[in-house]
């Protein structure tokens, strides 16, 4: 099965829903970020945003996974690390990381520093040659992405925390991209595996850890029932795994670099975080970055 369908799209075609597919995880991770840095305090642990997070979306999909089985024959390598880097073990740490950050500095440390993961390891480990406009491109993204973080250091006064455990999360996230995309399993496939084994994850940790599910208030469960589980859980999963079969690992995760300007907006006005010109310029930066990342004015296309 392809994860675009079953009938292959032209090269045009798959290039355009590629990008659509990947935009659209931009948006649904900003409100995430936004979503999840608004749980800090209001009555849900980590662990109970986890269960919805990857509960709801192995529900959805469970006429997946039950086809494939808990075992798919020939990717259990690349799925245990699919599970470790977009799974329960990667929410854990990002949780961790996002209770100690505010959102507009997650979305720099986190997605913001996804596609310089991806590109790396692809460079270092799997022998991707990006032509000069894309490494441009990467140097671009870091800029950017330093504009926004240390324009609002003084004022946030971010801790070890935040430097450390969120790149970890980015990392993890990387190491999921490619290994999904040499998996060879389909979107909708991958995402159901990660899903119920990091619902049994979750499920196994429970008695230890507990759960604030009787104690939290309604309209809190079911927000975060959208943003966690519909929306990042399920939609987000399948579109960037999409953008992956589309684009190739290094290219879809460039577009993520437009996260972290828009988490900063969706914390402005949400959460009233400040949001300064280091905001703005970090925009247009990040934004070229992006540009030349996704191989658009290279001359020839690299195999990522």
């Amino acid at each position: 099965m392809s994860a675009i369908g079953t009938t292959p799209l032209p090269g045009s075609g798959r290039s355009a829903l590629g990008a659509l597919s990947a935009l659209s995880v931009v948006l649904i991770w900003a409100s995430w970020l936004v979503s999840t840095r608004h749980s800090v305090g209001a009555g849900l642990g980590p662990l109970d945003l986890s269960l919805l997070r990857y509960g709801i979306p192995a529900l959805v999909l469970a006429p997946v996974w039950w086809r494939t089985g808990l075992f798919p024959k020939g990717a259990m390598g690349p799925l245990a690390l699919m599970v470790l880097g977009s799974g329960a073990p990667f929410f854990q740490i990002v949780a961790f990381g996002m209770r100690h950050t505010p959102a507009s500095a997650a979305g720099v440390l986190l997605p913001g520093l996804m596609p310089l993961a991806v590109a790396l390891i692809g460079m270092v480990f799997l022998g991707e040659r990006p032509d000069r406009w894309r490494k441009l491109g990467m140097l671009a993204i870091l800029a950017g992405g330093a504009v926004l973080l240390f324009g609002n250091l003084g004022d946030q006064g971010l801790s070890w925390i935040s430097f450390t455990i969120l790149p970890i999360g980015a990392t993890l996230w990387a190491v999921y991209t490619h290994a999904f995309r040499r998996s060879g399993l389909d979107a909708f496939e991958g995402a159901a595996l990660i899903c119920v084994w990091s619902t049994i994850l979750n499920l196994a940790a429970l008695p230890f850890v507990g759960t604030q599910f009787p104690t939290a208030p309604w309209r809190e469960i079911a927000l975060q029932s959208v943003t966690q589980g519909l929306l990042s859980g399920l939609v987000a999963t399948l579109l960037y795994g999409t953008a992956v079969r589309a684009l190739g690992g290094t290219q879809a995760a460039a577009y993520t670099a437009i996260t972290p300007v828009a988490a900063a907006i969706g914390g402005a006005v949400l959460l009233a975080e400040p949001l300064g010109v280091s905001t703005l310029a970090a925009a247009l930066v990040t934004g070229l970055g992006v540009l030349l990342s996704t191989g658009l004015l290279s001359r020839r296309q690299v195999v990522s």
